[in-house]
């Protein structure tokens, strides 16, 4: 089956998102594979020594963007640990559902259409570090379109309508040094003024709007002795809309320090704009009613807080549908699987929307 064997040749070519020479690999890979399905070679669009890949077809304006990634998550030598395989219907490997059979997925999907003119078929490569570089690259290309299409594994098979928007922050917390047994009173303690700070940021979640602030990684202090002069942590934000997004923007922004001389400095902000379920509701019953013409199980879709190019393209106003990729489950984990009878009628599913999208 040319779809098993594709995924196989994309999850065999490890390509984790920090390494920029696997991913430069990775992508040749993709795209080989992607002219071969097409019958027509993608343009390398490289920025800030990442690659990704354009196929455009048609000499009109786009109509439907199909977005996805090759970058993974999984370090080079994972494949040691673990293979491809496929046992009892189960296909396993690093990458496999986030998200290599996904692509594999939009390949066969825009192959099985007569004419493909007016589709984008966008595939980057460093959408598990936020896209920092491809970033503008999607939202350059969803402006306008008609619908924007995630291949986003699914959540146990439901598609995802809504997900969070994401902030991203570091706070730099500056003290002063003094030796702690003999005049700790001299000093200005960074580790006290970072634990007064994370308690208040703590304090800024809101459970009954979905959104939440949570420090995470914290630094502080050089020896035991030692009064601590500089600390630092990170806090990750998700929250539903833009108005909650805003709203704890300010908040991180208006901090104070509590310690007398204690300075603090913030880094970072809002990194994903909220993907709200207005932005898909009306192209998930137009998935649904094709899913039911097709004598397929009925669609279920989900709201999760984590995100993906999806929020971009949704954020900048096109209509977005995601998590159309594969099914199975843990996504970055160990138990990384696609369902493999799931994976031909999803295709079929995604090629008959996109059919309808384009007015064919």
């Amino acid at each position: 089956m040319d779809l098993l064997t594709d995924i196989e040749t994309l999850v065999t070519c490890e390509s984790p998102s920090a390494d920029k020479a696997a991913v430069a690999a990775s992508a040749d890979v993709v795209a080989q594979l992607g002219t071969e399905r097409l019958g027509k070679a993608p343009e390398y669009v490289v920025i800030d020594g990442w690659t990704h890949l354009r196929w455009k077809f048609g000499d009109g304006p786009t109509q439907v963007l199909v977005v996805g990634h090759h970058d993974t998550v999984w370090p080079l030598g994972s494949l040691a640990t673990h293979p491809f395989q496929i046992e009892s219907g189960v296909m396993r490997g690093p990458g496999c559902f986030d998200m290599k059979t996904g692509l594999v997925m939009a390949f066969h999907a825009i192959a099985a259409l007569p004419d493909p003119s007016g589709i984008t078929l966008l595939v980057t490569g460093d959408e598990e570090l936020g896209s920092p570089s491809s970033r503008a690259l999607i939202e350059t290309e969803a402006a306008g379109c008609v619908a924007a299409l995630v291949l986003e594994a699914s959540a146990d098979g439901a598609l995802k309508l809504e997900r969070k928007g994401v902030s991203n922050y570091e706070l730099l917390i500056t003290g002063r040094a003094s030796h702690a047994g003999l005049e700790p009173e001299l000093g200005v303690n960074a580790s006290i003024e970072a634990a007064h700070q994370i308690l208040a940021i703590n304090e800024l979640g809101d459970p009954a709007l979905g959104t939440t602030v949570t420090p995470t990684k914290l630094v502080s202090g050089t020896t035991r002795n030692t009064v601590p002069a500089a600390a630092s942590f990170l806090v990750d934000v998700r929250a539903r809309t833009v108005a909650e997004q805003l709203r704890v923007d300010e908040a991180m922004r208006a901090l104070q320090p509590v310690l007398p001389e204690a300075v603090l400095e913030l880094i970072g902000g809002p990194n994903r704009p909220p993907f709200e379920r207005k932005m898909a509701e009306d192209l998930y019953e137009q998935a649904s009613r094709i899913a039911a013409e097709l004598g397929q199980p009925p669609l279920r879709q989900v709201s999760v807080g984590g995100a993906s190019d999806g929020n971009f393209t949704a954020g900048i106003g096109t209509p977005t549908l995601d998590g159309l990729g594969a099914v199975g489950g843990g996504a970055h984990a160990d138990d990384e699987h696609v369902i493999v009878d799931e994976i031909a009628p999803r295709t079929t599913l995604l090629s008959t929307l996109i059919a309808e999208l384009l007015g064919r």
